[in-house]
């Protein structure tokens, strides 16, 4: 199969999560509004209380807006990725998915085209958001908001895919909201969002060692060195090896038709 088929597979769903996203305004105000509400109302009332010494990549000591912001732009992608993934079961529900996948094109490139397509929307609020934060006072380097894109990419498709892989264990549309709120919160709370993660540490050892292995907070500190021209390895090499398991794990779960149990005989077969 040519690379021209599959370069006209991949624009076309990104063209056509573009239009859905076009005729869900509410979807892009909704994804700003939580991160501006830590910003506007929480960072504030932090500012005087919890500033942040000097903790790579940042050289200065720096006020508490600043560092929220690269988590902020994760609660973002988070919170698009399981969005995405909730269309794609409501895309499995009505059958679309189902048609997509009949496709002559692997299942893999289809799934991670679907991806793809999730994340340029996911990163097109992300530089509204930081064109805000820069109104707002935070100002990285000018060159990190041009760096910070291939950490955009990977962090979006890493938690993309997380979303995707639990889309593959839910049947039900409904069910999948619950099941994104237990992931969500605890993966954002539990991470270096809005603590450095050494004042963690002092707080609790035990959440301490969680928020460090948690892939939500690798997303965040990639985002957060490559913001300020800085490169974290470790969280590069978590980022991607995550990503690598979650799409390997999601691909292989797949079914366009009833999730994952349901080929199994599971409890979506009794559901």
């Amino acid at each position: 199969m040519s690379a021209a088929t599959y370069w006209y597979c991949l624009r076309s769903i990104i063209v056509r999560e573009g239009l859905r996203f076009l005729h869900q305004r509410e979807r892009f105000f909704a994804a700003l509004v939580r991160p501006l509400v830590w910003l506007a109302i929480f960072a504030v009332g932090f500012r005087a209380v919890l500033g942040v010494s000097i903790i790579p990549p940042y050289e200065t000591y720096i006020l508490y807006d600043e560092y929220v912001v690269p988590g902020l732009v994760a609660m973002i992608q988070l919170f698009n990725g399981m969005q995405n993934s909730l269309s794609m079961v409501y895309d499995r529900e009505m059958g679309s998915m189902r048609t997509l996948l009949v496709s002559p094109l692997p299942r893999w490139y289809l799934l991670v085209a679907k991806l793809l397509a999730g994340v340029a929307v996911s990163i097109m609020q992300v530089y509204v958001f930081l064109g805000i934060t820069w109104l707002w006072g935070v100002e990285p380097p000018p060159l990190g908001y041009l760096a910070v894109l291939p950490a955009l990419v990977l962090s979006g498709l890493m938690l993309g895919a997380l979303g995707l892989l639990l889309s593959s264990f839910v049947k039900q549309l409904e069910n999948f909201a619950g099941v994104m709120n237990f992931v969500i919160f605890p993966m954002f709370f539990a991470s270096s969002a809005l603590y450095p993660l050494w004042r963690i540490r002092e707080g609790s050892p035990t959440l301490y060692l969680i928020a460090a292995y948690n892939p939500f907070t690798q997303a965040v500190e990639l985002i957060r060195f490559s913001l300020y021209l800085r490169v974290d390895v470790a969280a590069l090499l978590w980022v991607a090896g995550c990503l690598a398991l979650f799409l390997g794990a999601a691909v292989l779960a797949y079914d366009p038709g009833r999730g994952f149990w349901a080929r199994r005989g599971g409890p979506a077969e009794q559901a």
